[in-house]
């Protein structure tokens, strides 16, 4: 990962972040809930993973998934269904900051993982419920591509004379778990305890923001357009070239004025007009485009300051950026995409199932530098409860 410019801040001693000190209890399965705690861990929490049986589902389904979504934090297993797993439930809650659960919610509600549950404990913990309806809007089967259908996102996607389409990957899980992230470090900025409601539902159709606002106050119902074309700005889509495909986005006539010179185009000086003669100004745009390769517009159009990429494979993406890889452990995986000036994360392998124990000791729950991978596999642990994601 790119260190941050020593000229900004003096970095700071090795793991000492943003959040050091910060204690954060998970009970998270599969991806929403561990993205949201691993992106804290990556500022510099402490966060130790409260597993079932046969741990978070994730493990089942590779070790780098696993890994990708719960490197340098800590594992223990807890019977949450009897009372000596409740009671080292209480003996964590006491020292935490903060719990995030995202399982279903009557299974919330069952294992007392609620605010009203644990206070008791720690009259200040911030205890946030990730679901697919929120903790109250019951159990229905919420994972991501459900609720990606349910909220007009499959809707939008997609070619207009072919099917619906979902984004190839679980945009509504990492959403919602970057919302919940936001979520527990506001209420724990508050200084007070208290329940965060989070649901993937909600998460989406506040990311459909100009949308859902067209709709609500002008009656304007979203429309799938070809190539992934804008409904405001014209043109910004996808186009194909000579080879490959080009995402082109002119968002003002200032922008259009320096691209139909470069791409010699004339007329359609406005938006306005730009917007209303959608078609032919596509067809033009499209014809030029096709005189050069994707990778040659890009280099052509970016020194322009034009907003244009070349589509690439994941893989390409990778291998063009390699400062953005880390290595946690064995694993090499993308690093943190927050930087703080002064500040390195220091990446740590996932634990393994049980690592810490069944139960840390008091104030003994946090990632240590000089802990080993590997680790103790002990048989006690909690009731599995299956999550709505």
């Amino acid at each position: 990962m790119t260190s941050p410019d020593p000229r900004v801040a003096p970095l700071l001693p090795a793991g000492t972040g943003p959040l050091a000190g910060i204690k954060i209890l998970e009970v998270g399965t599969m991806l929403a809930g561990p993205y949201a705690t691993m992106t804290l861990v990556d500022l510099g929490a402490e966060v130790t993973k409260i597993e079932p049986p046969t741990g978070d589902i994730s493990r089942q389904v590779g070790d780098s998934y696993f890994a990708s979504l719960n490197r340098g934090k800590r594992s223990v297993c807890l019977e949450l269904a009897t009372d000596d797993g409740r009671r080292r439930l209480g003996e964590l809650v006491a020292e935490s900051h903060a719990l995030l659960v995202n399982l279903k919610p009557s299974a919330i509600i069952k294992l007392g993982l609620t605010y009203e549950a644990l206070r008791v404990y720690n009259e200040k913990i911030v205890c946030v419920a990730l679901t697919g309806f929120g903790l109250y809007g019951g159990d229905d089967p919420a994972f991501d591509y459900v609720v990606q259908a349910a909220t007009g996102i499959a809707a939008l996607t997609g070619d207009p004379d072919g099917p619906p389409t979902l984004p190839g990957y679980s945009s509504a899980d990492n959403s919602a778990g970057l919302t919940a992230a936001v979520g527990l470090l506001a209420q724990i900025i508050s200084g007070r305890g208290g329940q965060v409601d989070v649901c993937l539902r909600d998460v989406l159709l506040s990311q459909l923001n100009y949308h859902a606002s067209a709709y609500l106050n002008e009656g304007v119902h979203p429309q799938r357009r070809p190539n992934g074309a804008h409904s405001f700005y014209v043109p910004a889509q996808l186009f194909p070239t000579a080879d490959g495909h080009l995402a082109l986005f002119i968002t003002h006539d200032g922008f259009w004025r320096t691209f139909a010179a470069e791409a010699g185009i004339t007329g359609f000086p406005t938006m306005a007009e730009r917007s209303a003669r959608r078609e032919e100004v596509l067809a033009v745009v499209t014809a030029a485009l096709a005189t050069d390769t994707a990778a040659g517009w890009e280099a052509r159009l970016k020194p322009l300051g034009i907003p244009a990429a070349a589509v690439r494979t994941l893989p390409e993406a990778l291998d063009a950026l390699p400062e953005i890889v880390v290595s946690a452990g064995e694993y090499r995986l993308v690093g943190s995409s927050i930087r703080v000036g002064g500040y390195q994360p220091v990446y740590r392998p996932p634990p393994t199932l049980g690592q810490h124990g069944p139960h840390p000791a008091p104030g003994d729950h946090g990632p240590h530098p000089a802990e080993g991978e590997h680790g103790p596999h002990p048989a006690e642990t909690h009731v599995s409860a299956q999550k709505s994601e």
